[in-house]
């Protein structure tokens, strides 16, 4: 990992935050935000933390109880899908990302966001990082947690609708979640603003598969 750009302040006051699941097709975007001092961090680092998205699931289930252990603080949050049609994807992110750092014990003295676009919304002091989940270990551990949770999320939501083969996709825009899709039309955890196109296609189902009622949002 890069040297940590927490701009003159302690690690432990300050929070790294990351989302997961932005790109979907089904259901929530979740968030994590991870408080750590630097000795867990690089702690952590030599263990292997990196962007969940370059992890093996196995590995970032190994990973989750020691982040767990090692975070002076770590709190999940979500916005559902019809957030995100009513919002939009990225005030809807915004939303999950505020949720999370709600549950923190207290507000950091930093927040540090992945990618470039601030979290509008926070009240306190900020700054991006690019690439700041490869870079940054605590946005990497809020990575890999946020991940670990929405996965296990859909994979329990995947046996409430089957035949979508959420539990091999996790709800993005694959060959075989387009296709059902087709043939099965969309379930009530489906983002209608992002299946537009897809559902105006000549063939596609209309109909739409019952709700089911899922974990409450953390």
């Amino acid at each position: 990992m890069a040297d940590d750009p927490w701009l003159g302040r302690d690690p432990a006051s300050c929070a790294g935050v990351d989302e997961v699941g932005r790109g979907c097709l089904f259901g929530p975007v979740f968030a994590a935000a991870v408080v750590l001092g630097a000795d867990a961090a690089a702690a952590l680092s030599a263990q292997g933390l990196t962007d969940s998205k370059k992890l093996s699931p196995s590995r970032r289930a190994a990973l989750v109880p020691r982040i767990h252990q090692a975070a002076q603080a770590w709190a999940l949050g979500q916005a559902s899908a019809a957030e995100i049609d009513r919002l939009g994807i990225r005030l809807a992110t915004e939303r999950a990302m505020l949720r999370a750092l709600a549950k923190l014990p207290r507000p950091p003295a930093l927040l540090l966001v992945d990618g470039v676009l601030p979290l509008r919304g926070w009240p306190g002091d900020q700054a991006t990082l690019v690439r700041g989940d490869s870079r940054n270990a605590a946005i990497a551990a809020a990575s890999v947690l946020a991940k670990q949770a929405r996965d296990q999320l859909i994979q329990a939501l995947a046996a409430r609708f089957p035949g979508y083969g959420l539990e091999r996709h996790a709800g993005y825009g694959t060959a075989q979640h387009r296709a059902a899709l087709h043939a099965l039309g969309p379930t009530a955890l489906h983002r209608r603003s992002f299946l537009r196109r897809l559902l105006s296609a000549p063939g596609t189902s209309t109909r739409s598969r019952p709700p089911a009622a899922g974990p409450p949002a953390p």
